[in-house]
């Protein structure tokens, strides 16, 4: 079973002849205890093209230490990782080859560079002798063991924090060392010294193409590209359960759909339609989970804001039983979407994108001609869907039509999003009027799928004996929250759509 750590630590360049100061002057710390010197060895694995390397990933098998064993680590911000533990074994744990199956698809890992280590460990205590964080002294011998021969030797302090300590004691540590001369590292990773030091440094897959040429097609592509590499990024996210990472991997498919379908003009539309249905199929089948997070949400809250009177009969239980199969099921639906060919077919597919860019005719024109045009269409077709859904009287058919026009609102915003970083702020500042309106039309949709679900609480409870009166009470108060964003949405509107749109978007 595979363990997760988040790892805070910095690394400080260092050499033989490096002396450590006094680190009880620095704040927090009373005493430091020497803890012994151990050898390590850790052969660290990658891609033949280090695939991982270029994610900032690192993946070792280590032996020697307390923590021996295999290790995959992520990063999460600088000087931070979450490090996942695997028991020893000869060959990758399944539990990491699947974190790792968005990257890898069909390729197998190899040996790349082994590291063999001496570590002088001391911890860092404070006046209870608590531990605060452990410092260690690593001098490290690297040698490549993939296309070639290359070793290469350094000296490196490395400061990790103990498990819920305040991480001002690295700032107070990192203080000291600065006033010995003893200053922040490089290099992230002993890894990326490595590979550095003994000619292994990993090359972008898919490089970018020049900044600054302003081209439509250099705009669109680098908004698609920022969106692949956030699919493949929180497939793992997804599969660790992570907070937000179903929906944002959903937002992720969507926002690539709407940038070919918006800006067909710039990306041949037999190539990206294709891709775009599977994107559609990806997202649904992540739908369920996220939609359910939603749901559990939504009507928890509608629960606890109920008074102590209108809560009748076991409802907590009754939601939380509902919930759990449901959350079950969905989880289940998008891991097997993740296990799946069809999903190792589009992550493939979305690299051929890139490696291949099928750029038409327009992709060569300036930015600021091609991507208003595009911007103005999709506002043209929102407006098409937002008249007659105001115009409908309340009812499922007015939902319905609501419904389609957050779908066009969401795929506005969108493109006036990718467009920002060409067209400046105008694109900004309309696409945040519109962003108005689609979590608007969003709260709305929101309260037709929970009332929906509330009857079909009413239903389970009303079958097992149980009052359904609170779930009925729950469904009143949506419908009365759905009126009134119904009420609101002429006004929020009305803001976005605004007299020079054509101006706005630079054109």
């Amino acid at each position: 079973m595979a363990e997760t750590k988040r790892e805070i630590e910095r690394k400080y360049e260092a050499t033989a002849e490096t002396r450590l100061p006094d680190l009880t002057r620095a704040a927090g710390v009373a005493s430091v205890t020497g803890e012994g010197v151990t050898a390590l060895d850790a052969v660290y694995y990658d891609t033949a093209d280090l695939r991982l390397a270029a994610d900032s990933l690192t993946l070792r098998r280590r032996t020697g230490g307390r923590d021996a064993g295999w290790h995959l680590k992520f990063p999460v911000a600088a000087g931070v990782r979450d490090e996942i533990a695997a028991p020893l074994s000869e060959t990758l744990p399944p539990s990491l080859a699947e974190l790792l199956r968005s990257r890898l698809r069909h390729t197998e890992v190899v040996p790349v560079v082994r590291l063999r280590s001496s570590r002088d460990v001391r911890h860092l205590r404070d006046a209870d002798g608590t531990i605060l964080a452990e410092l260690s002294v690593d001098t490290v011998h690297a040698d490549r063991l993939l296309g070639g021969e290359g070793s290469a030797a350094w000296t490196e302090i490395e400061v990790e924090l103990a498990d819920d300590t305040d991480p001002t004691v690295l700032d107070a540590v990192e203080k000291r060392l600065r006033k010995a001369g003893i200053h922040p590292s490089g290099a992230p990773s002993k890894l990326a010294h490595a590979l550095d030091e003994t000619g292994l440094a990993p090359e972008p897959r898919h490089p970018a193409p020049p900044a600054g040429d302003g081209t439509a097609g250099a705009a669109v592509l680098a908004y698609v590209r920022e969106q692949i590499e956030a699919v493949v990024r929180l497939d793992p996210a997804v599969r660790r359960d992570l907070p937000d990472a179903v929906h944002q991997m959903r937002v992720a498919c969507r926002r690539l759909r709407s940038a070919f379908k918006t800006y067909r003009k710039v990306l041949d539309r037999e190539v990206t339609d294709p891709i775009g249905a599977e994107l559609k199929w990806l997202a649904g089948e992540l739908g369920h989970s996220r939609d359910q997070e939603v749901l559990d949400a939504r009507i928890g809250d509608a629960l606890d804001a109920l008074p102590r009177d209108l809560r009748h009969g076991p409802v907590r239980g009754r939601l939380r039983t509902w919930g759990n199969a449901r959350s079950r099921a969905a989880r289940h639906q998008a891991l097997d979407a993740l296990d799946s060919p069809r999903h190792l077919a589009l992550l493939d597919a979305l690299d051929g994108l890139l490696a291949d860019p099928p750029l038409r005719p327009a992709a060569r024109k300036k930015a600021g001609k091609v991507l208003p045009k595009a911007i103005r269409r999709d506002h043209r077709r929102l407006a098409d869907r937002m008249g007659p859904a105001l115009g409908l009287d309340p009812g499922h058919e007015r939902d319905l039509a609501l419904h389609e026009a957050r779908k066009a609102a969401k795929r506005t915003r969108y493109a006036a999003e990718a467009a920002a970083p060409a067209l400046g702020k105008p694109a900004k500042r309309f696409a945040k009027k519109v962003k108005k309106v689609q979590s608007l039309l969003g709260d709305h949709q929101d309260t037709v799928v929970a009332r929906t679900a509330l009857d079909d609480l009413a239903r389970q409870a009303e079958s097992a004996g149980e009052p359904s009166f609170t779930w009925g009470v729950l469904h009143a108060r949506q419908e009365a929250a759905a009126t009134a964003q119904e009420r609101r949405l002429p006004e929020v509107w009305e803001k976005a759509v605004p007299p020079g749109l054509r101006a706005a978007l630079g054109h």
